[in-house]
């Protein structure tokens, strides 16, 4: 049975709004478990999320959640606070959801750009969407409101969940366009990371990381100001350099020493290989294969180099 969950006031401004309140949805498990398979059952029929991620681990678990937050991210993204019902409901970071929605016969997959603390914390998570034309995209930027009802199972193979006893890596995150999504989940979860190190002197003994995010200009650089701020909170620690490729306006000032014009290079790369790092990677196919392919040529081994191609 769905239950109502309260979460304190959030950030509210021009660019969009969070709720101070919502209640999840009355339906029952057993109207969401008919909705799932019926959704799944017409999704299948087309070549999408669903079919390209068949062969893919998922969670069993299918929670019903309502959307209690909205900020426009950019012109062309939209990010979602999610209240999630079931206890039950889990993620590592850098996994994504399938996404049900009532009335839209195709299954949406998003990955979760937030941390897993947040969903310990406030029983939420959130997901940036890109406007496209497949429908669950397309719902998110026309249709969605506050108190809309969505359904959510986690799934997805490209994660960072290191145990206390692992040995301490380090991680270089490597974005381009929207494929910051998850790496930034995992960016925020290796802040957790330092920051229950810092203050209980035991967990997990996280080494340094180095984000390199590319986008066409700065405006569609997603997340800068929170990763500007872990960069601030954890100097030395996570580093970032933002890449622009298509910049026609002027750079902030802000922003200049953080942007370089162009697109990333493999020597930026080289510079981060040693024996205690891992790459994640996650962007359009052509990046992924690219860096995928020089570092394993450079002799990176080949459960060192993490990424996810599946749209």
């Amino acid at each position: 049975m769905a239950r109502a969950f309260v979460i304190p006031p959030l950030l509210r401004d021009s660019a969009g709004i969070f709720c101070l309140q919502a209640a999840l949805s009355p339906r029952t498990p057993k109207d969401w478990r008919h909705f799932t398979r019926s959704c799944i059952m017409k999704s299948q029929k087309k070549t999408d999320h669903l079919e390209r991620t068949a062969k893919i681990f998922r969670e069993e678990v299918v929670s019903p959640a309502k959307v209690c937050g909205i900020i426009n991210e950019s012109k062309t993204v939209r990010r979602l606070r999610l209240l999630v019902a079931s206890k039950e409901f889990a993620f590592k970071a850098g996994q994504w959801v399938d996404f049900f929605i009532p009335g839209v016969p195709v299954v949406g997959g998003f990955s979760i750009c937030s941390s897993p603390r947040l969903l310990e914390q406030e029983s939420a998570l959130e997901l940036a969407v890109k406007y496209t034309n497949h429908p669950p995209s397309t719902w998110v930027h026309t249709k969605c409101a506050l108190d809309s009802e969505v359904a959510l199972r986690v799934g997805g193979e490209f994660f960072f969940d290191p145990q206390p006893s692992d040995a301490s890596v380090n991680l270089v995150l490597i974005a381009g366009g929207v494929g910051i999504n998850p790496l930034n989940s995992i960016l925020l979860h290796v802040a957790d990371l330092y920051r229950h190190w810092e203050n209980k002197g035991s967990g997990y003994k996280m080494g340094r990381v180095r984000l390199f995010y590319s986008a066409r200009n700065t405006n569609e650089l997603l997340f800068k100001k929170s990763i500007l701020d872990l960069t601030n909170a954890f100097p030395g620690k996570i580093v970032c350099s933002f890449h622009v490729t298509q910049q026609t306006t002027e750079i902030s000032k802000e922003l200049q020493p953080y942007v370089t014009e162009g697109r990333i290079s493999d020597k930026d790369l080289e510079e981060h290989i040693s024996k205690d790092t891992v790459f994640f990677i996650c962007g359009p196919p052509p990046m992924i294969e690219h860096f995928s392919a020089h570092l394993e040529a450079r002799m990176v081994p080949r459960e060192r180099i993490r990424f996810e191609k599946w749209w």
